[in-house]
């Protein structure tokens, strides 16, 4: 291969930054591998010629001599810098890249085995429905799991007397966990098909978990909800996941939130929206009316021409925000009752102040006000 022809085997420009190159390295040595061109001589020697030019355009220094001489070495030797073992290692010298190429190849991995490592449990979900009066001031609950937790009598390996006395080294990888094959002139690993990557086999399955190293435990777990949740809103118990295998930690309990209507109350963000109906003459006249909150009742005055949904803030008395240490309040709009089933006398006490001029509608026309304040108390 021409020393200057590195960069356009691998269809990249001089400038390339060295994650270009190694993406484009993959996908040219995956296009031109011979097990994907069986019986191509040119596709095994085109193959060749992309393995040399990544060696060299890899290799920070190789690269740096290339630009600056036309070779790797800086003495006009090109390419491997004077043999295959100048940079370029058949047994793992690219293992980084040649561990995806022979993974999607073989479907396995170049690793040389991962034995029994440690693997952490899954997490589990937790569905928690509360009052709304709970979702308010926060509450300590207890809840009920049933989840699979680490056999004691395996160690969680799943065999009879546990992992020294219950698991062997497999035969087949020798305990590796990877059978090792020659595919030309690279070493191939692929999984072990018997201990399926463990490199150990159990001798005899336990009777306690029958082989799973889990058994299922009822847990009583007490859980103190902050007040301020919302619908939707995840807690998180760390740990109280599933047990982790072979030594791994336990996975993590989210505990999904779910909060009841109120009969009364309306929940906006931290605001809490409430109604209270009065008569249209507590309307019209003024008052006090009641309402209630969270705290109890309260005393609302009602000013005289209070219109139908006009709304009162009481400060402080909403939701906690769980963001910081500000407080929602309470709005409590006004619903004007007008009433469907009136006296022959009412009917006649309202027509007459229906003929009354409209400046003197106001409720300083005392005696007439007085007789509707009486007619509809």
């Amino acid at each position: 291969m021409a020393a200057r022809a590195y960069y356009e085997t691998l269809g990249v420009e001089q400038n390339a930054s060295e994650e270009e190159i190694k993406k484009a390295y993959r996908k040219m040595a995956l296009q031109h591998h011979p097990d994907k061109n069986a019986g191509d001589p040119k596709a095994e020697e085109n193959f060749k010629g992309i393995n040399e030019a990544y060696s060299v355009l890899s290799d920070a220094e190789k690269r740096r001599n290339y630009d600056l001489y036309g070779s790797a070495g800086g003495n006009g030797n090109a390419g491997f810098g004077g043999g295959m073992g100048g940079g370029f290692d058949p047994s793992g010298g690219f293992s980084n890249v040649f561990g995806d190429i022979f993974e999607e190849f073989f479907g396995g991995s170049t690793s040389r085995g991962r034995g029994q490592r440690a693997q952490r449990g899954n997490d589990l979900r937790y569905d928690l429905t509360l009052a709304f009066e709970d979702a308010l001031f926060g509450k300590e609950v207890s809840i009920k799991l049933h989840r699979p937790e680490r056999c004691a009598k395996c160690e969680g390996t799943g065999a009879k007397g546990g992992r020294k006395a219950g698991m062997t080294t497999c035969s087949t990888c020798k305990g590796t966990g990877q059978l090792r094959t020659q595919q030309g002139l690279f070493i191939v690993s692929r999984t072990c098909h018997k201990c399926h990557g463990e490199g150990s086999i159990t001798k005899e399955v336990c009777v306690a978990c029958l082989g799973e190293g889990s058994t299922s435990h009822e847990k009583l777990l007490s859980l103190k909800v902050p007040a301020g949740v919302d619908n939707g809103i995840r807690l998180r118990v760390t740990g109280e996941g599933e047990a982790g295998s072979y030594g791994g930690p336990p996975g993590d309990l989210f505990v999904l939130i779910s909060v009841l209507e109120h009969p009364h109350f309306v929940r906006d963000g931290t605001d809490i929206h409430s109604e209270i109906p009065i008569r249209f003459t507590k309307a019209i006249l003024g008052g006090t009316v009641s309402a209630q909150t969270i705290k109890g009742d309260t005393a609302i005055k009602i000013p005289p021409g209070t219109q139908n949904g006009k709304t009162f803030r009481l400060k402080g008395l909403g939701f906690p925000s769980l963001k910081g240490h500000q407080v929602g309040d309470q709005i409590v709009r006004i619903r004007v009752e007008i009433p469907t089933k009136l006296t022959p006398e009412q009917i006649s006490l309202l027509e007459a102040y229906d003929k009354i001029p409209e400046q003197t509608h106001g409720a300083e026309a005392n005696p007439f006000f007085e007789k509707v304040k009486h007619m509809f108390p």
